[in-house]
Order: structure tokens, then C-alpha cells, then sequence
């Protein structure tokens, strides 16, 4: 027989509601940040319908919470989470500082083009790096 506990509900629901909150909080810091150090503006490009910035900014933004989903997972206090979702975040924005210095000097302005094969291309780095920072995570 399976019983409800309401208290346990509401202890794990707060933890929930912390957690979640936490976490988009985080997120949006990160978008603000990372909106900021790209020489291109997501938010204008992406109103004008430019499909290759939704793109981009998108694969950040899963590059992201990939390892912001796995701290949650692995961490056992706010502050430690505190610690993963800036280093996730600092990992992020590293990445596309090294791409446009090394593989792709020019990718704001392929971006700003609407150039998809190179939203393409930042999108998946993005997203392999916070696959490997994840995993990392949890070792």
C-alpha cells in the first residue's frame, strides 16, 4: 500500500522550488553575461528573424544547463552548486572566446549574416563541451 506523506511532499517540494529557482536564476545570469560578451546582439538578430543567432545562443544556453542539470544532481549544498554553475558557466564562455580566436575569428559576423553552417558549428562545440563538463562533473 503506497501512502502520501504530506510532509515529505512539502519538504521535497521546497527542495524543488529551491533547486529550480536556483538554477534559472543561474540561467538567465548566464544569458545576460554571455548576450554581453558576444560582439553580436542575439536579442536583436533573433527579432529581426535571424535564425542562425537563435541558433547559437540556443546551443549556449544547452551548453549550459547540461552541466547546471548535472551539478543539481551531484552537489549536496547551495554554495557547492554556486561554485559548478560559475565554473559551467566560465567553461562557456571560454569556449566561444577560443573559437573566435582560434577556429573562427569571423563568427560574429557569420552569425549576424545568418550564416546557419556556422551557428551550426558553435551550437555543437557548445554543446559537446557541456556534455564533457557534465560528465566531469559526476567523476
Amino acid at each position: 500500500m503506497i501512502v502520501f506523506d504530506p510532509y515529505a511532499f512539502g519538504a521535497g517540494a521546497l527542495n524543488f522550488a529551491l533547486a529550480f529557482l536556483a538554477a534559472g536564476g543561474f540561467t538567465l545570469i548566464f544569458k545576460a553575461i554571455y548576450r554581453w560578451i558576444t560582439p553580436h546582439d542575439e536579442g536583436k538578430l533573433i527579432r529581426a528573424g535571424n535564425s542562425a543567432a537563435a541558433v547559437a545562443l540556443g546551443g549556449a544556453l544547452l551548453g549550459y544547463v547540461i552541466p547546471l542539470a548535472s551539478a543539481l544532481t551531484q552537489t549536496h549544498s547551495l554554495p557547492e552548486f554556486v561554485a559548478w554553475a560559475i565554473l559551467a558557466g566560465v567553461i562557456q564562455i571560454v569556449t566561444f572566446w577560443l573559437v573566435r580566436r582560434i577556429a573562427l575569428p569571423d563568427v560574429s559576423e557569420r552569425i549576424a549574416r545568418g550564416e546557419m553552417s556556422t551557428a551550426l558549428y558553435l551550437m555543437t562545440i557548445s554543446l559537446a563541451v557541456g556534455i564533457l563538463n557534465a560528465a566531469c562533473m559526476t567523476a
